[in-house]
């Protein structure tokens, strides 16, 4: 049997927080958990006060969790903060970076996913590329950049609050090894973010600024619709080495695409190639292709401006179960040819040395 994050989780929620008397899952009290070939790995975060009487907590979780199927190898470490539910505030503090397109720190390139007309498919092909690239043996990480809708928690299938030892450093998440921050991460499922762009933009400077990326071959900007405030301070501040380019065929999506296309030209950010996404639908039952959105969109508009086009990924009932069930296609069914196509860009940009 498959160890999966769902079996670990169902473990864990057998525990009681004997603080709060809810589960220690319920109670926030694990944070970054990873599930990977059988290794179990997660923080166990609790109070200064509580750090004693919750060892016996702790070691009960590992000793259940080893007991699982599939599990070869469980690592629990205890963290105490004065305030452990709360995330660092970023709509208050100030960005201390300079001014100027900086280098961020431990990170070789930045590629930002992107296009000017939402729906399209940017978090997707996101999430799926950066998978793609660490199964490809790149050290990725993820920022999810859509701060007024962010989905790259549960694309990855991560849960949980980022930690924050000092309250101004982030730890990140992690899962199917690719490190993650997003916004998604600091609300709630349904709580609304209602900031306007100054508080916007400071956020976004201090998930490039002050997360704790590590060493990273290649981050990966997931981007929100338009050429607003994020598009543009992430442009300004960050050393952005490519964007790529995500468009259903139809010309409505062509002419957005095409705005965003001259936003990065006005800001000097090269463009990589282009994605047609949803390019055509094969029936599951008879075979029969056909282009729900018309067809060669994409490719003229890339040779248009004289740039690749990377791939035509399919419309697929199984991409879209794979992202909203936290393991996107390319982890899920790795040699599909729904998989395929990410997976070709994925080498594509490694053979180029863009990743």
């Amino acid at each position: 049997m498959t160890l999966t994050r769902e079996d670990v989780l169902a473990t864990l929620k057998t525990i009681t927080d004997p603080a709060s008397e809810q589960d220690i899952v319920s109670a926030g009290l694990v944070r970054a958990l990873a599930v990977e070939d059988g290794v179990v790995r997660f923080v166990f975060e609790v109070s200064a006060s509580q750090v004693t009487a919750m060892e016996a907590v702790r070691a009960e979780a590992e000793n259940r969790l080893r007991a699982l199927d599939g599990v070869t190898q469980v690592s629990a470490v205890m963290t105490a903060h004065s305030a452990p539910k709360a995330p660092p505030d970023l709509k208050s503090q100030r960005s201390t970076a300079p001014q100027g397109p900086q280098k961020i720190p431990g990170v070789d390139r930045i590629l930002a996913i992107a296009s000017g007309k939402g729906g399209v498919g940017k978090s997707t092909v996101s999430a799926n590329l950066a998978c793609a690239l660490a199964a490809e043996g790149r050290k990725v990480g993820l920022l999810d950049a859509d701060v007024y809708g962010p989905s790259q928690p549960r694309m990855l299938g991560v849960s949980g609050r980022p930690a924050s030892p000092d309250g101004k450093t982030i730890l990140p998440m992690r899962n199917h090894g690719v490190t993650m921050m997003s916004m998604g991460l600091m609300m709630n499922d349904d709580q609304a973010v209602v900031w306007r762009g100054p508080m916007l933009m400071g956020a976004l400077q201090q998930m490039l600024t002050q997360v704790q990326w590590g060493a990273l071959d290649v981050l990966i900007v997931d981007l929100p619709p338009g050429t607003g405030d994020v598009q543009m301070t992430l442009a300004q501040k960050a050393h952005v080495d490519g964007a790529i380019i995500v468009s259903t065929p139809q010309d409505v999506a062509l002419l957005d695409a095409r705005k965003g296309i001259d936003m990065f030209n006005q800001l000097k950010t090269p463009i990589v190639g282009m994605i047609e996404n949803m390019s055509t639908h094969i029936c599951s039952k008879c075979g029969h292709e056909e282009y729900v959105f018309g067809h060669g969109g994409v490719a003229a508009e890339a040779a248009k401006l004289d740039v690749p086009l990377l791939a035509e990924i399919p419309l697929h009932l199984d991409i879209r179960l794979a992202a909203d069930g936290g393991a996107p296609i390319v982890v899920s069914k790795p040699d599909s040819a729904q998989a395929e196509g990410f997976r070709s860009v994925a080498r594509d940009l490694v053979a180029k040395g863009l990743a």
